[in-house]
């Protein structure tokens, strides 16, 4: 697949290396010239130090035959006008020579191929105000608009509706999640061999990934977890809390619940945990991801301004303009006795810092939204219950939307060294009609679930491979030519 980013921030920058890891062509341009050096400097693509929406640069990057435009600059006017240009230099993927008469440029011509043109948008006025208009017309020509609060929310959210115990993980069509959750010492997880595992959960369930301090691998029956070890946990929907319990996490109400910072992100988090199932356009964006009850929310907020605006939108939330580092504050306002605390302010330290500050005066939960993979790692192992990665909700974002080569890459997981991976069983393909003995990877793979018309269950050993199956898989970066090879898929050229 080839694809161009615009944009070598952390977000473009994670998506390039991801997808230089499984094998496609990547093209970054990029306006700012030390970011440009320093990319170029570490990852094998090119790059190209110029504006965006530069017509030369897109030639060069190779726009005529690419696959994906993604627009992740720190400029959502940037991002929306860059794609709109591409629309309008490509209207038309069917017709090869189709281009605007006034243009006479040699080099604008292209394959017969769609373009799929992705922007980050950031600013809530441009999409969630408007979701309805932009899903129902492709606004200058754009087919993915990522608002990267909204992502994130929606995870704080879906994790939050499991009791904030561990990362949750929704496969969507099927009525199966994963639960991400760190084995709590003399817990009933604490020694147990694999082998033994089914002894305690009986229904569907398997563990296809562990995480033990650096390492990150594929366990095998004879496997013993281990106190501290992060398990990924695949199970239908209704078990994720047993499996939760078993490995030292007790479900809690959640009725005080705090959150850090009234940005865009805390006041998605809010709407969303107090308005009701309606057709508010703007909140149609979430849906109802979590059953509503009564709650008493507290909002903790140093700008005046932000607190005052979210106080009239929200008057039955209690609005705090106060610095949540203030020891002073936090006993005045008893704020250990809070039953979860959501930090979602634009700094990730802070978030980090303030998760594990307040479940030190007594807070049960804590959610921590930050930016990287790195400080999800970290706030995880100084105790914060669940870490949201902003950078990765996008990039995952991104790459579900993202098609054309019969594989999809949905999630990635530990170090950004694993994937979960979304492969359709073609006609032609040489493992129809082979038992799942057939698929082996030389560094490993796991086939998680299996979608069947239907129906969606975890394979078993006497599963067979037919035309028509959607797999989900875990298996390392880089693994696609092997993946290729046993499921008959081609990329294209």
């Amino acid at each position: 697949m080839k694809v161009i980013i615009v944009g070598a921030g952390s977000t473009g920058t994670q998506l390039a290396k991801y997808m230089l890891g499984e094998g496609h062509i990547v093209s970054i341009i990029e306006s700012d010239e030390e970011k440009a050096r320093h990319t170029s400097n570490r990852l094998d693509c090119l790059v190209i130090h110029e504006e965006g929406n530069n017509l030369e640069a897109l030639n060069e990057a190779g726009i005529s035959d690419a696959d994906a435009l993604i627009c992740v600059t720190e400029s959502d006017e940037d991002n929306m006008i860059i794609c709109g240009l591409a629309a309008s230099l490509y209207p038309s993927s069917s017709n090869e020579n189709s281009k605007p008469a006034s243009i006479q440029l040699p080099w604008l011509k292209r394959k017969s191929r769609r373009l799929i043109k992705i922007a980050r948008v950031r600013d809530s006025d441009y999409i969630l105000k408007n979701h309805a208009i932009w899903q129902e017309q492709k606004i200058l020509g754009i087919d993915y608009f990522i608002h990267p609060d909204a992502e994130a929310a929606k995870a704080v959210l879906i994790s939050l509706s499991h009791g904030a115990m561990g990362n949750i993980l929704n496969f969507s069509e099927t009525p199966y999640e994963m639960g991400s959750i760190t084995i709590e010492k003399e817990s009933t997880f604490d020694g147990l061999s694999l082998s033994d595992f089914h002894s305690f959960i009986r229904d569907e369930c398997i563990i296809p990934l562990i995480e033990r301090g650096h390492d990150c691998f594929l366990p095998a029956g004879s496997t013993v977890l281990l106190a501290g070890d992060l398990i990924h946990v695949i199970t239908r929907k209704e078990n994720i809390e047993q499996v939760f319990k078993l490995a030292g996490r007790t479900k809690t109400p959640l009725k005080r619940i705090g959150i850090v910072g009234a940005g865009h992100l805390g006041s998605l988090i809010l709407e969303g945990l107090l308005t009701p199932k309606t057709k508010d356009k703007r909140f149609s964006f979430f849906g109802s991801l979590i059953a509503k009850r009564e709650r008493q929310i507290t909002v903790i907020e140093q700008d005046y301004s932000l607190c005052r605006e979210l106080a009239s939108r929200f008057p039955e939330t209690l609005v705090l303009n106060e610095d949540i580092s203030d020891e002073n504050f936090i006993a005045e306002e008893q704020i250990g006795n809070l039953d979860l605390v959501i930090t979602a302010t634009s700094n990730q330290e802070l978030n980090v810092i303030a998760a594990v500050y307040l479940k030190s005066h007594g807070v049960k939960r804590a959610i921590a939204v930050v930016s990287g993979i790195g400080y999800k790692t970290i706030a995880l192992q100084l105790g914060v219950d669940v870490a949201i990665s902003m950078n990765s909700v996008v990039a995952d974002s991104i790459l579900s939307r993202l098609e054309g080569t019969g594989i999809r890459d949905i999630h990635s997981l530990g170090d950004g060294s694993v994937s979960i991976i979304e492969v359709e069983i073609k006609e032609d393909s040489p493992a129809v009609e082979k038992p799942i003995t057939y698929f082996k990877l030389s560094a490993g793979g796991v086939i998680m679930l299996v979608i069947r018309g239907d129906s969606t269950f975890i394979p078993q050993g006497d599963y067979i491979f037919k035309s028509g199956d959607k797999l989900f898989l875990i298996a390392k970066n880089g693994s696609d030519p092997e993946i290729i090879k046993v499921f008959g898929t081609q990329k294209k050229d």
